[in-house]
């Protein structure tokens, strides 16, 4: 028998007032949120993998990196191949060093998303409570490629990527996807999120109600558009069942 996730209702429920989260539905982000937010240090080392597949220099990746995010998240390049390709060429590298490129792309994708068991023990506890699962997640063509091949995919029917729908949050579209494939109004689903690229005010602004949670793996991982949040917040995504559940235990 799996066991539930934690409750701790007393120190987290009350002080964030989530009995006015009950829903019929929950949309997670992914990362920051279910996986670590990468690190300065686990990005350091991406680029140098980078550096060593292109045979460039690691301040040229970097460079690259950091100005290409919005091209490689919002639908322009369609596949990892297209990713591959598209780097080597602002990096100036040798066109034969794609597949190399593409090769550390899949790599890196699939050791990202590594959730924590407790977060397994979440989703469980949302799933058996009759909540339903979807995945909304900025993304590049690498990622959603590996999602299907990971074991938090099992968790959720619907999973909307960046990549593939051509926008970036907080994009209605991207919202309005994720509700049309779950089939449950706006009203009576809520937003889970650390707050990166403004994903709860676009969440608000798509009807939902939004509930922050604190960044998994720290404030120093990576995050983009990040803006202020007032509203409800929670320290993780194991504290959510809780949260979620309080006004139907009461």
């Amino acid at each position: 028998m799996v066991p539930t996730a934690p409750r701790a209702r007393n120190e987290y429920v009350d002080r964030t007032h989530a009995a006015e989260y009950e829903c019929e539905a929950v949309i997670f982000d992914l990362f920051g949120t279910l996986v670590v937010a990468p690190s300065d240090t686990e990005r350091d080392s991406a680029v140098r993998e980078f550096a060593a597949a292109m045979e460039v220099g690691t301040e040229i990746v970097d460079a690259v990196l950091g100005t290409s995010w919005r091209a490689r998240h919002d639908g322009r390049l369609r596949s990892v191949g297209e990713v591959a390709a598209y780097l080597v060429a602002r990096c100036g590298a040798a066109n034969a060093r794609a597949n190399d490129v593409e090769t550390t792309l899949r790599r890196l994708a699939f050791a990202r998303l590594r959730a924590d068991r407790s977060v397994y023990l979440a989703l469980d506890t949302l799933r058996r409570s009759g909540i339903r699962l979807a995945l909304l997640s900025d993304a590049s063509p690498e990622i959603a490629e590996c999602w299907g091949r990971t074991p938090l995919a099992s968790y959720f029917p619907t999973a909307v990527f960046s990549c593939e729908e051509c926008a970036i949050k907080p994009d209605p579209r991207l919202f309005t996807r994720a509700l049309e494939q779950l089939g449950v109004p706006a009203h009576n689903s809520v937003y889970c999120g650390d707050g990166g690229g403004d994903e709860l005010m676009g969440a608000q602004r798509a009807g939902l109600r939004a509930l922050r949670v604190t960044r998994r793996g720290g404030q120093e991982g990576l995050a983009f558009g990040e803006t202020p949040w007032h509203g409800g917040c929670v320290p993780s995504v194991e504290v959510v069942p809780a949260a979620l559940t309080a006004r139907r235990e009461r």
